[in-house]
């Protein structure tokens, strides 16, 4: 499966991984405050996903998928003004793609530092996936309560973008985690939800998940990523 490239691409790799393969890891409850902030009214351009009753994952805002590298460069210049050095490059040995990290602040309004990672595919060298990432690496006044926040403003939002019903899953343990949503549009073009955290075991046994980290997805082929692969027989 395509994983997370973004910032520090093992974790974020692993956690798209679980969630696609719904590997569940027992009862969790994600934790909150009672006096948490307020969650934002909207995700304002949060996504590029159509506001509309038919879900359409293109990419996120004005990076689309199969823009190339310059295209992609351009696109975050215009959504954010970050340009030159700001714009770090990170290879992905294993998988062969290369990887556009950026930070950048209030992706969400109010939610905080994030960074965002653009994903070039290994033959194709064009857009594949875009991530975004909230954590105390991202932003240092990061708190669980603002994690939570976050994925629960998001998670509204995608519930009511017409994504395919069949495709559709919400708040679905995992490993070291929750799938907060995920759902894919007409195209299977996937968008995806995790938060992750540590657990504690609460009342009545249930596990207790203190958010570390939100992490978003937007995949064009998670069924059949563009990333290298042995040949068959090869070993």
């Amino acid at each position: 499966m395509n994983s997370p490239r973004p910032f520090r691409r093992t974790a974020q790799s692993a956690a798209l991984v679980l969630a696609l393969s719904f590997m569940t890891g027992g009862h969790v409850l994600a934790q909150a405050k009672k006096d948490a902030p307020a969650p934002a009214a909207a995700p304002a351009g949060a996504a590029n996903v159509a506001s509309t009753s038919t879900a359409q994952v293109e990419g996120f805002r004005s990076a689309r998928f199969g823009m190339d590298e310059v295209a992609v460069k351009a696109a975050i210049a215009k959504d954010f003004n970050i340009k030159g050095a700001d714009v770090k490059e990170q290879p992905n040995a294993g998988e062969r793609t290369k990887v556009l990290l950026i930070k950048a602040p209030d992706v969400l309004p109010g939610g905080g530092a994030a960074e965002v990672s653009y994903v070039f595919g290994y033959q194709s060298k064009k857009l594949i996936q875009v991530s975004v990432a909230w954590s105390k690496g991202t932003d240092d006044k990061m708190t669980p309560e603002q994690l939570f926040s976050n994925s629960s403003v998001l998670r509204a939002h995608f519930m009511g973008e017409g994504f395919k019903p069949d495709t559709v899953a919400s708040n679905m343990p995992i490993n070291g985690g929750l799938l907060i949503f995920r759902g894919s549009d007409a195209k299977d073009r996937t968008a995806m939800l995790i938060l992750q955290g540590t657990l504690t075991q609460g009342e009545n046994n249930q596990r207790v998940l203190t958010p570390t980290s939100l992490l978003l997805f937007y995949v064009v082929d998670a069924k059949a990523p563009d990333v290298y692969r042995l040949p068959p027989g090869s070993f």
